[in-house]
C-alpha cells in the first residue's frame, strides 16, 4: 500500500480526506497534520511515500511545506490539493519540488489515481487547469514592459529535435512509459532524452522541465 499524510488546516476537510481515502484498499493514511511545518515534522517521523497539502494555509503553507519536504527528506513526493486556480502559487509549489496538483472537488477516484500516477513516478498536472494558468501567466507576461518580458533561454537551442518532442510531453505530465508509447520508442532512451535535456537546460528533475515546457510554450494546451 501506498503511505499518505494528508495536511489541510480545516480539520473538516482533513479528517473527511482521511476517511475517504482510508477506506481504497491502495492507500494506507498514516497521518494528517494542519500546516506545512507540522506535516514536514510528520514526514521526518512517518516517512510517508506521498504528503497530499492544501496549497493555502495560515502558518506555513503548503509551497512551504513543499519545500522543506522535497529539500530536506528523501523518498516522499508531494501531491498539492488546492480550491484556488492560483497560476503563481501552483507554479511556485511545482518550483518547490511538488509532483503536481489537484482540486478539492475531484472525485476520490481522481485523487486515488493521482497518488498512484506521482508513486509511479509521473507529474499530475491536469490538462484543462494547466491550460488556464499558461492563459493567465502569458496575460502577466503582457503586462510586463518589453525588457521584462520573459523569454526562453539560449539553451533552449541545444536541445535535439526529438529531446524537445519529450519535453513537450514531459508539460503534459505524462510518465516514461507513456512518452515511450507516445513517440514510439523505449522507456530507456526517454530516461537518457529526459536526463540529457535536464542537464542542457540547467534544471533540477523533470518536474522543473515540465514547468519550462508549460511556461516557454513548448507544451501547449488546446
Amino acid at each position: 500500500m501506498i503511505k499518505v499524510i494528508i495536511v489541510d488546516d480545516q480539520p473538516l476537510i482533513r479528517d473527511g480526506l482521511a476517511t475517504l481515502l482510508g477506506l481504497r484498499p491502495e492507500l494506507e493514511i498514516i497521518g494528517t497534520a494542519g500546516d506545512g511545518l507540522e506535516a514536514y515534522e510528520k514526514v521526518k517521523k512517518l516517512n510517508p511515500d506521498i504528503v497530499l497539502m492544501d496549497i493555502r494555509m495560515p502558518g506555513t503553507s503548503g509551497v512551504e511545506g513543499a519545500s522543506l519536504i522535497t529539500k530536506n527528506t528523501t523518498g516522499t513526493k508531494v501531491l498539492m490539493l488546492t480550491t484556488f486556480k492560483d497560476s503563481a502559487l501552483i507554479f511556485e509549489a511545482l518550483e518547490e519540488g511538488a509532483s503536481g496538483y489537484l482540486l478539492k472537488d475531484m472525485s476520490t477516484d481522481t485523487i486515488v489515481k493521482a497518488i498512484m500516477t506521482v508513486q509511479s513516478g509521473g507529474l499530475v498536472l491536469p490538462p484543462d487547469i494547466t491550460a488556464q494558468m499558461l492563459i493567465e501567466l502569458k496575460k502577466s507576461r503582457e503586462l510586463k514592459s518589453p525588457n521584462e518580458r520573459v523569454t526562453a533561454p539560449k539553451a533552449l537551442d541545444e536541445l535535439t529535435e526529438r529531446e524537445l518532442d519529450v519535453l513537450r510531453q514531459l508539460g503534459y505530465g505524462f510518465s516514461n512509459k507513456e512518452i515511450a508509447a507516445t513517440l514510439f520508442i523505449t522507456e530507456g532512451t526517454v530516461k537518457n532524452h529526459v536526463s540529457n535535456l535536464i542537464n542542457k537546460l540547467g534544471l533540477r528533475d523533470r518536474t522543473q522541465a515540465a514547468i519550462f515546457a508549460v511556461r516557454y510554450g513548448i507544451t501547449v494546451f488546446e
